[in-house]
Order: C-alpha cells, then sequence, then structure tokens
C-alpha cells in the first residue's frame, strides 16, 4: 500500500457517494430549481461553490498530516493558495437575493402556494428538484456514514493503535513535545490561529518525522478498516439497497445534466 494515506480506501467508501457524486447531484438539483424560478419569474442564483480546502479524500488528513514539505510551510493548515481561494469566495457570500417581502424565498421552499399567478411546486422549487433528482437517496447513506464514523471511534482504543499512540506519543517528547495521541497536535489551541507560527511548523515537522517512524497511520487504517467490514457483514442488505438508490440518483442526476429535464 502507498505510504501517502490520501490514496488510501475504506470498506466502506463502497457505500458512500464520492465528491464527484455529490457535485454532479448538486449541479443537477441546481440547474432544476434554476429552471423552476425561471418559470415562475424569478431571475435566482445560487450561492458560490466553496473551493476544496484541506484533505481532497475521506483518508487525507483522516490520521493526522503527512505531507512534510506542506507542514514546513503551513504547519497543520492547509495550502496557502487553496485557503486564499476558500477565503475570497466565503468574503463573497451567497449571491441569492430574497425578493418581494421574501416571495423568492417562499417560492424556494414552498411557503406560498403562487406567484405571479403561477403556481408553486409542493414543497417549493428546492423540493420538486430533490424529488426529480434524489428522493434522500443520500440521507439514505446515513448508516453508512455512521458505520464510517463509530468504527473511526471504536478503532482508538484497538490494542494495536493505542501502541502505536504511546510510541508516536514517546517519539513526540524525544523532540520535546507532550501529546497523547496524534490529532492532538493538530487540535493544539496555539494553532488555531490563521498565522502560522515557528512552533506550529516545528511542531508539525516533529509529528510527521515520528508518524514516519512509528507508522501510526498504517496501524491506525487497518484497525478502521477491519472494524468497518466486520459493521459491512452486519448490515450488508441496508447498504447494498442504499447504494441502488444512490447509484439510481447519481444517473438521474446525468440525464439532467445531459439536457434531459
Amino acid at each position: 500500500m502507498a505510504a501517502d494515506p490520501a490514496t488510501w480506501t475504506l470498506p466502506i467508501e463502497a457505500y458512500l457517494p464520492t465528491d464527484d457524486d455529490e457535485q454532479q447531484v448538486k449541479k443537477a438539483r441546481t440547474l432544476l430549481v434554476g429552471d423552476c424560478m425561471k418559470d415562475l419569474g424569478f431571475d435566482w442564483q445560487p450561492a458560490p461553490d466553496l473551493p476544496k480546502l484541506g484533505p481532497k479524500t475521506l483518508t487525507d488528513w483522516r490520521y493526522g498530516i503527512h505531507d512534510a514539505v506542506l507542514a514546513k510551510k503551513r504547519g497543520y493548515k492547509p495550502d496557502a493558495a487553496e485557503q486564499a481561494a476558500y477565503d475570497r469566495v466565503m468574503s463573497q457570500g451567497a449571491v441569492e437575493d430574497t425578493t418581494e417581502e421574501g416571495a423568492e424565498e417562499k417560492a424556494l421552499n414552498g411557503g406560498v402556494a403562487e406567484v405571479y399567478g403561477k403556481a408553486v411546486p409542493k414543497g417549493g422549487c428546492l423540493s420538486q428538484a430533490n424529488q426529480k433528482i434524489s428522493d434522500g437517496a443520500l440521507e439514505r447513506t446515513a448508516k453508512a456514514q455512521e458505520i464510517a464514523n463509530d468504527a473511526f471511534t471504536r478503532s482508538k482504543r484497538e490494542s494495536k493503535v493505542i501502541k502505536a499512540f504511546a510510541a508516536w506519543s514517546s517519539c513526540m517528547k524525544e523532540h520535546g513535545y507532550s501529546y497523547k495521541e496524534p490529532l492532538d497536535a493538530s487540535d493544539d489551541s496555539r494553532f488555531s490561529s490563521p498565522e502560522v507560527t515557528k512552533l506550529e511548523i516545528a511542531t508539525a515537522t516533529a509529528d510527521i518525522a515520528c508518524r514516519d517512524r512509528t507508522h501510526v497511520a498504517k496501524i491506525w487504517f487497518d484497525a478502521e478498516s477491519e472494524l468497518q467490514k466486520q459493521a459491512i457483514d452486519k448490515n450488508i442488505e441496508g447498504l447494498v439497497e442504499a447504494r441502488k438508490s444512490l447509484d439510481d440518483t447519481i444517473k438521474k442526476a446525468a440525464r439532467v445534466l445531459g439536457g434531459a429535464k
């Protein structure tokens, strides 16, 4: 297995939507909402999409940082260019305008039966778009997400992981830092400000060196993977059914983006 945790894949990911899946569904939903709002007489615009910031996959940063080059520049913080792009979009805010004393918002969410003499879909344009594409499919992956969250928490109590944490902690003490678990370092309140300090960079650099020495991320990943496999076996029927529903939603979204309404 590659040393880069961002390339690792957890068993539960087979039952979860990818970022691309979610983006495709979102784009299709936005297109349908826009058409619906236009038909009702509104020049509606969605809020701008936020650029990707930080981890690129489910396992990237899941067990802590691992990019030594980035750590030497940014400590525990995301790439500077990514952060700037994210902050720029955040500063723009949502671009939807609420007009006519809330008429647009009500048309979106179904708070009014008609506008400008035209009937508003039950539940509003948002509800109509959701029914045409997902109809709750993404929500039905909640069990898979629950398994992912539970396995992550439980994995920290596995004996091999506890030993790996202890080895990492001992290594950090050799560098002059006192942390019990790997994520304690990145969660240190001293590193919560936007400014990247010398202390943060030094800590992050030592953190990665100790991770490399103790293989703590790989040990943690293996333990979590095993726990996920056990949970998947116990819940396989529901997970498979939810996956089928998710696949159907993705296909519907693709058809909408391809021109079908």
